[in-house]
């Protein structure tokens, strides 16, 4: 890559002026955009009209919030937690506290009241901003309440400071001070605070743009929720770094969704597998119904589309399927990016087979959290991702395979965990690589290829090495599973090794009035027909079909720990 060819270029221009670090700190960056794109729209929500604010008009906002918090007692590195739905307040309040030279303790809203005290008193937090309907429920001394709901009391938008001047900038902060810290959603055990520094989430947002293009003319769909480092790092981080708008969804309803990505035409959707198979599954449902003629020239030209486009590096699907797109309200999206788990590489084929640029990223809240992302114009269906520029990445112990745990070192790796020194020494070596607890391993080209968790693993009689999450890839686009954990169990004591075994959610949708037995049928023969395509070693033997669904995070993945049947 050129030197004059980097995204993050024309940051040149205002070193010196409107930052000195060696990367802008997130409000230094906020206004840099502000100075490049006044009027352009930032924040918006339709509730159900549209409802936005543009650059000018978000950074007074963002005055008026650091002043309050100021004047009410937050001092420079002071803690403030924010907890609540996707929303443009919820936007201004994170910006709002770093104004004022704060942290920012993102909290999941789906959390209950209990969970979000607990957190709170974790991060010696001493203010808080949340949804109204939230207020009274948590009972937690701060020095100040703040709520991001229209019409209730001591709302974001109508803060008071009479008497004292807006800060005209913000708050002074070299780049490598905290930022925020982030609590990981706890799949596999107690979340942990992480704490990341404006350099690590500003050099991880330019640096992913080094794989990626984005533009200011790009609308990103704020769906996800938006405490997660995913979202806010690749939808909102990078869609204010450029000058994008940024569309808050509400609710993670298909119709919903819909009806967001067609009013707003968004171009920049960002979700998770769960999301991106239910709306292939629609899309691949209403082309069925065209019958088998029809659905046969479709999966022909959609092969064809493909190769083109992966061969020769043109897009002819756009023109090919528009009507289709336009049904499932996608037409204007051109960047489709999975995160947040594995995809299946057939799911992320047929998508970029229809025309829309999809790739996938690998990354943790511990590094902010991007690390691999896959070029749109030099994708690799089964890989996560090329390493983003700056960014070493080592297979550390890899087996006969090539495949290790990987380990990260870069400018987006944490500062480590909020008070846990003993945690933060178990994942970080002396040389600076991050300890990921994922196995991999990297191709030739960089690009590199997930394999599951090493605390996963399952060790089968025989020897062999078998990763849980290669196994549930290959059940993402069977409508009657709505979930599945796949996990090793023994059958003899005195037998050494594991045995595979599936625990299994149906999906409601799909079965109706369904009765047990047929259900069960039916699962068993999803469950053989997969295990045809398997090695012997990998074959699942038992299956448990649940009444109830497994807890999962708000990104959509099985809480393995929680899962006790």
């Amino acid at each position: 890559m050129k030197r004059n060819s980097v995204p993050w270029q024309f940051l040149e221009e205002y070193r010196g002026k409107q930052f000195s670090g060696q990367w802008p700190t997130l409000p230094e960056l906020f206004l840099i955009s502000r100075s490049r794109f006044p009027e352009s729209s930032c924040f918006t929500v339709y509730s159900p009209e549209r409802v936005s604010l543009n650059y000018t008009q978000a950074v007074e906002k963002i005055r008026a919030v650091a002043l309050f918090l100021r004047n009410n007692g937050l001092e420079t590195g002071d803690r403030a937690a924010v907890c609540g739905l996707n929303s443009p307040e919820w936007a201004i309040a994170y910006l709002g506290i770093l104004w004022a030279g704060g942290v920012v303790v993102p909290i999941d809203a789906a959390l209950h009241d209990g969970e979000v005290k607990n957190l709170i008193q974790a991060a010696d937090a001493g203010f808080l901003f949340l949804d109204g309907d939230r207020k009274t429920g948590i009972d937690v001394s701060l020095h100040a309440v703040v709520t991001l709901t229209a019409g209730s009391e001591n709302y974001i938008y109508t803060l008071e400071s009479p008497g004292q001047e807006v800060l005209a900038v913000p708050e002074f902060r070299d780049d490598q001070e905290l930022a925020a810290i982030l609590f990981t959603s706890g799949t596999t055990g107690n979340p942990k605070g992480v704490m990341l520094s404006h350099r690590n989430l500003v050099a991880d947002c330019f640096l992913a743009q080094g794989n990626l293009n984005i533009r200011p003319d790009d609308v990103f769909y704020a769906l996800l929720p938006i405490h997660h480092s995913y979202s806010m790092l690749a939808v909102f981080i990078e869609s204010f770094s450029v000058g994008a708008e940024t569309v808050f969804g509400k609710r993670l309803v298909v119709k919903q969704i819909l009806h967001d990505l067609k009013e707003a035409r968004v171009t920049m959707f960002l979700g998770v597998p769960m999301l991106f198979n239910k709306l292939l599954q629609g899309i691949m449902r209403g082309m069925r119904e065209k019958g088998p003629v029809v659905y046969g020239l479709i999966r022909f030209l959609m092969m064809l589309s493909g190769l083109v486009k992966k061969i020769f590096h043109l897009n002819p699907g756009k023109a090919l399927f528009g009507s289709i797109l336009r049904k499932a309200s996608l037409s204007s999206i051109r960047i489709c990016i999975s995160g947040g788990g594995p995809l299946a590489p057939s799911v992320f084929k047929q998508y970029n087979q229809l025309g829309i640029d999809f790739v996938q990223g690998y990354g943790l809240t511990e590094t902010s959290p991007i690390v691999a992302l896959n070029p749109t114009e030099q994708y690799k269906e089964t890989s996560v991702g090329k390493i983003i520029p700056q960014t070493e990445v080592k297979i550390l112990n890899p087996d006969s395979a090539g495949n290790g745990e990987i380990a990260i070192k870069g400018p987006m790796v944490m500062q480590g965990y909020y008070n846990d020194p003993e945690a933060t020494a178990e994942v970080m070596e002396e040389d600076g690589f991050f300890r990921t607890g994922d196995v991999g391993y990297l191709d030739g080209d960089n690009y590199l290829y997930l394999t599951g968790r090493a605390k996963n693993l399952i060790v089968t009689e025989g020897g062999k090495n078998v990763y849980p999450e290669e196994l549930e890839d290959a059940f993402q686009l069977y409508d009657e599973i709505e979930q599945i954990l796949i996990r090793g169990f023994t059958l003899h004591a005195d037998v050494p090794g594991e045995r595979i075994e599936a625990l299994i959610y149906p999906g409601s949708d799909a079965f109706g009035e369904t009765d047990d037995e047929a259900i069960r049928t039916r699962i068993e023969a999803i469950v053989s027909e997969v295990n045809q395509g398997l090695a012997g070693y990998q074959k699942i033997e038992r299956i448990t079909v649940l009444e109830e669904p497994m807890e999962m995070t708000t990104t959509k993945k099985i809480r393995r720990y929680a899962v006790s049947t």
